[in-house]
């Protein structure tokens, strides 16, 4: 009920996922390509469709033969049951075919693991990618005489043609049919006589109640494992109890907690001889518990990791990063959503072949028609990632300037100084030039200071000397790259270079060094030299032919 199913399984998933890309990629073909496939696939000749007519019984494919067995079995039809069996190559001994069928069902009751009838093969040719020969099927395996056999199908032509999948007749020579007092199992050893008599669904009372007792041990036998491992673990290694660790054993508990239950109710029905009708009832329920276990894991794990991954970034102040951190939880879970529900649909027997094509062109759609909206997501993320801003930093980005204020999965919100809100999408805020002024360390001092002309050489010299002696002494000034240079002598001023940095990244506290600094460059200029060279302006005016020159 609850086995490995060698390759079928895996094949199942990867023609899924190969399904779904083929289409994806068909799909991004250019239309030349489109055209082209289109015209040849109407020269070409179609496939012809099987001639033989479908079997009464649904044999042409082994999920229908083990379906059509089950439900002959669970009506005591052992006429009808023993057409599912190959007998016509079995051994000469075998006459009676509903006797085998019979004998088949009691053991398969007996410690026996047969595949989920959703796995097996619905296709007439089988499946072809497994490690047997093309006409037989593996669908379980059972222990007769401490032996473990396989549980065969095979597959025939039927009288009309087409393919007919029976029950091998090398697995019917190993069923014990011929055996005097057939071994009783546990749950037929203890079950009253009134529950055994009275037959649900195909099999006694009994064995439901049985089913049900089973269940319930399983989980509390999972509890207590789980309990008891939890303690011990927390007990020898004390950062258990410690965030994230025990974040974490929390998110393990309760999945293995269940995959552990659903592991012993299959283990124990198999022990002690649960119906096996019975058993492929629940056998796609248990696997869907498993299924559901291993999703609850991720999904706990996915609430763990971006809880610690929050509490890092708040202490960084990084609000940002949150935002990216709660949207990918988000899609996380989504995603955990729908694969779960296709995996489990698949389980249940349903074809999601064809919805995942549909999906993946849908996808294809939705991305054409979302471009701005997918390439706002990458750029929000390329902001986080490369982290060229963060929430609170001043910044220019093209011609806006303002201090960021929320970096969204859409967009970012910039604060004017004017204190209005301009909002840019983060497409169009990654791509364009950003310019971050918090990320200083230092602010550049550099202003220009233009002299008298009548200012004679020993009082410039002066002036420099008095200059030099200010940003020297100045404790926030930067020694190595300080000057002051007499670079300049135009045609209205003498010209003074003065360059340094202020060793400050506070916007205030630069200001108030920079004000500081012209204050008392002002008062050298006006002490020890001329002063300040005012603007000159020359005004011509002509006047009946004569040109008279003004200055002012």
């Amino acid at each position: 009920m609850f086995i490995a199913r060698h390759t079928t399984p895996s094949n199942r998933f990867r023609y899924i996922i190969v399904s779904w890309f083929t289409a994806l990629l068909l799909c991004a073909l250019p239309a030349a390509t489109s055209a082209q496939e289109v015209t040849e696939q109407d020269t070409a000749v179609a496939a012809p469709a099987p001639a033989w007519p479908e079997d009464s019984l649904g044999r042409r494919t082994p999920q229908g033969t083990v379906t059509g067995f089950i439900r002959a079995v669970a009506d005591q039809d052992y006429t009808k049951a023993a057409f599912y069996l190959n007998l016509a190559t079995a051994t000469d001994t075998i006459r009676d075919g509903a006797a085998v069928a019979q004998a088949l069902q009691r053991m398969l009751d007996q410690r026996s693991k047969t595949i989920p009838r959703s796995w097996i093969s619905n296709l007439p040719d089988g499946d072809l990618e497994d490690d047997l020969p093309p006409n037989l099927e593996r669908v379980g395996t059972a222990t007769v005489n401490d032996q473990q056999i396989d549980i065969l199908l095979e597959k025939t032509e039927g009288p009309a043609g087409g393919p007919i999948w029976l029950v091998a007749a090398e697995t019917i020579s190993k069923v014990p049919w011929q055996q005097a007092a057939p071994t009783e199992t546990v749950i037929e050893k203890t079950m009253p006589g009134f529950l055994e008599d009275n037959r649900l669904g195909g099999a006694p009372a009994g064995h439901w109640l049985g089913m049900l007792l089973i269940a319930i041990a399983s989980y509390l036998l999972a509890w207590g494992i789980t309990s008891g491992l939890i303690y011990l673990i927390g007990y020898i290694w004390r950062k258990t109890r410690d965030e994230p660790t025990l974040g974490f054993i929390r998110a393990f508990s309760l999945p293995i907690r269940l995959y552990l239950a659903a592991l012993l109710l299959v283990y124990l029905s198999q022990r002690l001889g649960i119906s096996f009708v019975l058993r492929q009832r629940f056998s796609e329920l248990t696997i869907i518990v498993g299924l559901i276990a291993v999703l609850l894991l991720l999904w706990r794990l996915v609430d763990v990791l971006t809880q610690f991954s929050q509490r890092r970034l708040v202490e960084r102040r990084n609000m940002a990063g949150i935002s990216i951190v709660l949207f990918l939880r988000r899609g996380a879970k989504i995603a955990l959503v729908v694969f779960g529900t296709i995996f489990i649909l698949d389980t249940l027997g349903f074809d999601v072949t064809t919805g995942l094509a549909a999906l993946g062109i849908g996808g294809i759609a939705l991305a054409l028609g979302a471009q701005k909206t997918v390439e706002n997501f990458v750029g929000s993320v390329t902001l986080i990632a490369d982290q060229p801003i963060r929430v609170g930093d001043f910044c220019k980005v093209g011609d806006t300037s303002g201090t960021v204020e929320q970096i969204g999965m859409r967009s970012t919100r910039l604060r004017t100084t004017e204190r209005t809100i301009v909002t840019i999408p983060n497409g169009d805020f990654s791509s364009q030039k950003i310019e971050n002024f918090a990320h200083r360390d230092r602010f550049l001092f550099n202003p220009t200071l233009r002299l008298r002309y009548d200012t004679t050489p020993p009082q410039i010299q002066a002036v420099l000397r008095s200059l030099r002696e200010t940003l020297t002494a100045h404790p926030k000034i930067d020694k190595t790259s300080s000057r002051v240079r007499l670079t300049e002598i135009t045609a209205d001023a003498l010209k003074v270079e003065v360059f340094s940095y202020i060793l400050t990244n506070d916007f205030n506290e630069q200001l108030e060094i920079k004000e500081g600094l012209l204050l008392t460059m002002m008062d050298a200029v006006n002490t020890k030299g001329n002063g300040f060279a005012l603007p000159v302006q020359q005004l011509l005016l002509h006047k009946d032919g004569e040109g008279v020159e003004e200055k002012k």
